[in-house]
């Protein structure tokens, strides 16, 4: 019987010790990708090199779950609107909003879930600072496309990173690739048709850290 228990206690505290690390990492991803970023500092320095090759980005990121309603008594992890604006010379200001639910996978791993942004909310009003955004998690779909990505941490460099290709109709590809710190994202948003890039540029957009959340 006592070694019953000890065995028992050994798999209690083998479970405590991995949720442990678990709740640990989706905290720390969540530092890494909450905040407000930019690339001017790219921007600005290919400009002064001669040749902007980015285009001028910025991302909103913060912590959305309050505004989902209904959510599982078992949820785990966080939802982010990333408010997503892409400035080109002589177009107007590009306006993506995503809404994506982070969880942690295992020991060293965070899940990527995309959803639509549902029906009937415009996407200059799917914003962080929106009060009366509210939103039916019974209501949410994945997204059709993008099958979602797995971000796997290194404890060593203290970064966050993922390479997660998805196949689309027709002969496209995408591909999202990115690397992040506590206080930089680098984002590769590789679009091809048939192998032949799409993508207007061939290297990652390095968002710095503005503000934090």
């Amino acid at each position: 019987m006592k070694l019953v228990f000890a065995f028992l206690f050994l798999l209690y505290s083998c479970l405590s010790f991995s949720q442990e690390k678990s709740n640990k990492l989706i905290i720390t991803f969540q530092k890494y990708i909450t905040g407000d970023f930019d690339n001017s500092e790219q921007v600005v320095a290919e400009i002064k090199a001669g040749k902007q090759i980015h285009p001028l980005a910025i991302h909103v990121n913060r912590v959305a779950s309050n505004k989902i309603k209904n959510l599982p008594a078992d949820f785990n992890g966080f939802f982010i609107i990333e408010e997503s604006y892409y400035l080109n010379e002589g177009k107007p200001v590009d306006i993506k909003p995503f809404l994506f639910l982070f969880q942690a996978k295992g020991k060293n791993e965070v899940q990527l879930t995309v959803y639509q942004i549902p029906e009937g909310i415009k996407k200059e009003e799917f914003r962080n600072d929106n009060e009366n955004l509210a939103i039916d998690y019974n209501m949410l779909k994945p997204s059709p496309t993008f099958k979602g990505a797995v971000y796997t941490w290194n404890a060593k460099a203290k970064t966050f990173s993922t390479n997660a290709p998805n196949d689309l109709d027709n002969g496209l590809k995408f591909t999202l690739i990115e690397t992040f710190t506590a206080n930089e994202l680098s984002v590769m948003e590789l679009l091809e048709k048939d192998g032949k890039h799409l993508t207007a540029y061939d290297t990652p957009i390095i968002y710095k850290r503005k503000v934090k959340p």
